[in-house]
């Protein structure tokens, strides 16, 4: 073997039973988010239910701005399980919930003013945990450019 070759240790990613389990509880959290935007999130506003119509009705939005809030919280509950896109997409629904808390404290009363508030707390777990995809992500984009 040569001098000038290093050796160079990786370290083991979440080598305890305390790293893996911390690594499983977040894939599960990252699962029950997904879910919860597609599903009773983005799935009332796609198929336009009345509950999802009328409140951007009332916004003055349509059917247009109903199915673009829709498609962004699928596609985001889609990248949250993608583990390249994971952290950006918290990132990107998180700035989705600020703008739907802003809407519903101005335009709407403060009707379910506290539901994006309370999502923003487990994206931006998921965002900082998830933290190492973005630099990955970047290697890919810069990659393929």
């Amino acid at each position: 073997m040569s001098e000038t070759t290093a050796s160079r240790t990786v370290p083991a990613r979440a080598a305890t039973p305390q790293g893996r389990t911390a690594r499983t509880a977040l894939r599960g959290l990252q699962i029950l988010l997904a879910l919860f935007y597609a599903g009773a999130s983005a799935l009332p506003k796609l198929i336009a239910h009345p509950s999802g119509a009328e409140t951007f009705e009332r916004l003055g939005w349509g059917s247009t701005g109903m199915y673009t809030i829709g498609v962004l919280e699928l596609a985001g509950a889609i990248a949250l399980l993608i583990p390249v896109l994971q952290s950006v997409a918290a990132i990107a629904l998180s700035a989705l919930m600020v703008g739907a808390f802003v809407v519903s404290v101005t335009a709407l009363g403060g009707e379910n003013a506290a539901t994006p508030l309370i999502l923003i707390v487990p994206l931006a777990l998921i965002a900082w945990a998830r933290r190492g995809s973005l630099t990955d992500l970047r290697r890919l984009v810069a990659r393929d450019a």
